[in-house]
Parts: C-alpha cells; sequence; structure tokens
C-alpha cells in the first residue's frame, strides 16, 4: 500500500473506530480488588471480538494466572519481513471522585472533538489505535504481527510480567510498539524513550491500644497520625528535594516543559511554587520522586475529640530508569524506620515494584517510525521520558533483548490520565493509528531491513 492509500483508510475508519471506542469506555472495567469482575471480563471479550475484526488470523483470550485474562492475536509474517508486537490494557483505574467528573466517567462524551471518559485515553486509546492500524491493510499486513492487550495492568502488571517469562515465545518479536503512552501536547510527535520504575508499600503507626480523649490524655498520649505525619514530611527538605541517602538527583539529555507549561498542564494554583531541584526534565524523568497517595485517618465530617491510636498511608516511589526499585524501597522503609519518634511501632504491607525502561533510539525501527511520524503529524518526533511505569516493558525487554521497544501513542499530557475528566482527542487518536500504520509499511521496506 502506499502511504496516501493508509492515511486514506484509516481516515474512512474512523467513524467505525470511535464508536468502537465509545463502547469501550462505556464498560467500567476496572481490575482492582473490590470492583465487580463481570465489567472486566466483558472489556475482554470486546477486545476480543475487535481484533479479530481487524483482520487477525487468530485471536483468544489466554488466561494469566491471577489476573484477568490477556487477549492475543496474531498474524504471519510474510517471507523474509519481520515481526512486530502490539500493546495496551483494556482494564482501567478507578474513576475516583465522581463530583470532581463534569461527564459521567462511563458515559462517553464527545465535546469539540475529544470524548470524555475513564479510559478514553489510558489506554482503551492504545486499543482502537492498534485496530485502526490493522484495518487499514484489510488482513494482508506487510509484516508478522502479534497482539497483546493485558487486562490488570493498572492493578497487578507485575502478573502479566511472569506470564511472559514463562512463555517468551509466544511474544517475541523484532519490534515491540507499547501504546500507553502520548505526546506532550496535542500534534506535538514524541517517542517515549525512558520510564520511570515505580515502588510503593503501606506504613502503619500503632502508639495506643484504642483511641482516648484528647481533652484528657491528649499533651501526653502519643498521637499515631501525628507520629506518621512527622515521619512522612521527614522525606523531603524544605525545597522539596529527597531526603532519603542514596537517591541521588539523575540527568535528562532531552528537552523536558518549560515550567509555564508544565504548570498549566498540572493545574498549579497562581502562587503555589514548583518543588525540587534541576531541570524539569530531571525532575520528572530521571530522578527519584515520593508521593503520599494515601491515608487512613478520621474524615473531617467525623471527626471526634480523641487522640488516635493508629494511622496508615499508601507511599509509592518513582524510579530512575537506572535505579533498582527493591534497593529504593529498602533505603525509604529504612529511612522512615530511624525517624520514627516517641518509640512508635511501626509496620509495613503490600509491597509493590516494577522497573524502569532506557530505550535505544538509534534502531532500524526507529529510523522507520520516525519517517512514519513525520508524515502522520508533519515533523519527526522527539524523544522524552515519562514519570509513570509500565510493568511490562522492563520484562520485554528482558526476555527480547534484541528487540526494539517503541513508546507512543494518543495520550497527550492533558489527558488527564487517572484523574477527572480524562479525555483522549480524536484527531490525536487519528494521527496515532495512521503513524502506527505507515510504520508497520516502512518496517517493511528493504530500506528498513537493511537490505
Amino acid at each position: 500500500m502506499t502511504p496516501d492509500q493508509i492515511e486514506s483508510a484509516v481516515a474512512a475508519a474512523m467513524p467505525q473506530a470511535v464508536e468502537e471506542l465509545k463502547r469501550l469506555v462505556a464498560i467500567p472495567s476496572v481490575a482492582f480488588p473490590g470492583h465487580p469482575e463481570e465489567p472486566v471480563h466483558a472489556a475482554a471479550a470486546v477486545t476480543e471480538e475487535l481484533l479479530r475484526s481487524a483482520g487477525l488470523a487468530h485471536v483468544q483470550q489466554i488466561a494469566v494466572e491471577g489476573s484477568f485474562p490477556a487477549v492475543y492475536g496474531e498474524a504471519p509474517a510474510p517471507p523474509g519481513a519481520p515481526t512486530v508486537l502490539l500493546y495496551a490494557h483494556y482494564d482501567v483505574q478507578p474513576p475516583g471522585d465522581l463530583a470532581a467528573w463534569r461527564t459521567p466517567p462511563f458515559e462517553p462524551t464527545i465535546i469539540n472533538g475529544q470524548m470524555f471518559g475513564r479510559g478514553a485515553a489510558d489506554d482503551k486509546s492504545g486499543i482502537i489505535s492498534h485496530v485502526l492500524a490493522l484495518r487499514a491493510f484489510q488482513g494482508r499486513f506487510p509484516v508478522g504481527v502479534k497482539v497483546i492487550i493485558e487486562g490488570q495492568e493498572e492493578y497487578a502488571g507485575e502478573r502479566l510480567e511472569a506470564f511472559v517469562e514463562k512463555n517468551p515465545e509466544l511474544l517475541r518479536a523484532d519490534a515491540i510498539v507499547v501504546a500507553d503512552t502520548g505526546n506532550p501536547k496535542i500534534a506535538d510527535p514524541a517517542v517515549t524513550t525512558s520510564l520511570r520504575g515505580m515502588a510503593a508499600f503501606t506504613i502503619e503507626t500503632r502508639t495506643l491500644k484504642e483511641a482516648v480523649h484528647s481533652g484528657s490524655f491528649g499533651g501526653a498520649a502519643p498521637d499515631a497520625l501525628a507520629a506518621l505525619m512527622r515521619m512522612l514530611t521527614s522525606l523531603h527538605d524544605d525545597n522539596g528535594d529527597i531526603r532519603v541517602p542514596g537517591l541521588p538527583r539523575g540527568t535528562f539529555l532531552g528537552q523536558g516543559p518549560s515550567e509555564e507549561e508544565f504548570r498549566a498542564t498540572a493545574g498549579v494554583v497562581d502562587g503555589v511554587s514548583l518543588v525540587g531541584s534541576g531541570s524539569l526534565a530531571d525532575r520528572l524523568w530521571s530522578s527519584y520522586a515520593i508521593t503520599v497517595t494515601g491515608l487512613d485517618v478520621p474524615t473531617v465530617s467525623g471527626a471526634i475529640n480523641a487522640v488516635q491510636p493508629v494511622a496508615r498511608a499508601r507511599v509509592t516511589v518513582r524510579v530512575p530508569p537506572a535505579g533498582d526499585p527493591k534497593t529504593t524501597v529498602d533505603a525509604v522503609v529504612d529511612f522512615l524506620r530511624q525517624v520514627a519518634p516517641w518509640g512508635v511501632k511501626v509496620s509495613f504491607a503490600d509491597f509493590t515494584v516494577g522497573s524502569g525502561f532506557q530505550a535505544d533510539s538509534g534502531g532500524k525501527a526507529r529510523s522507520a517510525l520516525n519517517r512514519a511520524m513525520e508524515r502522520a503529524f508533519g515533523r519527526p518526533p522527539r524523544d522524552v521520558g515519562a514519570g509513570g511505569s509500565i510493568p511490562l516493558v522492563n520484562t520485554l525487554l528482558k526476555q527480547f533483548p534484541a528487540a526494539e521497544i517503541l513508546l507512543f501513542g494518543a495520550e497527550d499530557e492533558d489527558a488527564a490520565i487517572h484523574a477527572p475528566n480524562e479525555r483522549v482527542d480524536l484527531e490525536e487518536l487519528r494521527r496515532t493509528a495512521t503513524a502506527e500504520a505507515l510504520f508497520l509499511q516502512e518496517l517493511s521496506l528493504p530500506t528498513a531491513l537493511g537490505i
């Protein structure tokens, strides 16, 4: 197919794809404990149906131990052609505070060319971009194709990692496209070349057998919440830099956002300073970050005049690509033990770790992607980092060291993934799918194969 034919095919398929994305987004496929499992399985079934419609010769759901099923599809490579693995995930984050949504999270709504709804960007847009790209070829693919769509990435991605380690031949490929990132801004093409890893744990402080009256005992009875607050605030200095020994600031060689762009994207309130030192690229993509993501304490509306006997917090640590998540979490836990005041009893539980990723940006597949994205977006892509984690990527790198891993997608930084009012720009989705289809064609050409 010519590039013009590919572009026309993707554009013609967009109306159907938008309706299919609506169908996916309407399914509350939250794969977290405590949420209904039936919608997650429903999303898997729809994903299987979509992959079949894309012309793949073989599609099936595959059981993943301790997790929801992955959806797998494949089509054999033409003689001499490489094989490309396409990845996305069909599970989504919980919607969070429903009052903060301007439209219902599981009622996909299109406003000014953007679809709002939980998962519209992260990562059901990834599923649709793969389907759109594959449909352009009407079952006659220029390369071998394998597709793996994960079912529990947002909560327990390490379970698919274990599956890959046990079944490497199923996913073996020459190039891997991970459609779970995006451009810094709409129509600003970029390839994500680094991911921070992640470690998380729950900390509990305990001081009393039970709550006691703050009037009768306050001032002498040790408050578990006050102890936990002191410990958590000790993790950073007054500038916002991390105080934990052994977690130095890193350096990112590419260009990051300006402070003005970052403040606008993050929604930083006027007059509030950013935290930390170094360039924004350093802080966001190559340095450690520690965030308290949850706190178990009495609510303000339910507060009583009592000294708290126990308090809990969920702590998440982002780890630079070269850092070791296990060593990192050990360092943070040791530090918190050392700064615990008053001899409070401290315990840790629910540990999660995931490694980061650093790509090689000079391979044949990356060159083919550069050409494809330049045609689809009107200019060549630049390298960017991502502060988030994709658990499977580092496992793929270890299993297939010769494969090039390419991260791009329709999740621009204003897409509000993991937050209220998540949305995907439909024109960005079209450009992303077009770039992917052009990439598959480019990779099959003799120049890309070094022939």
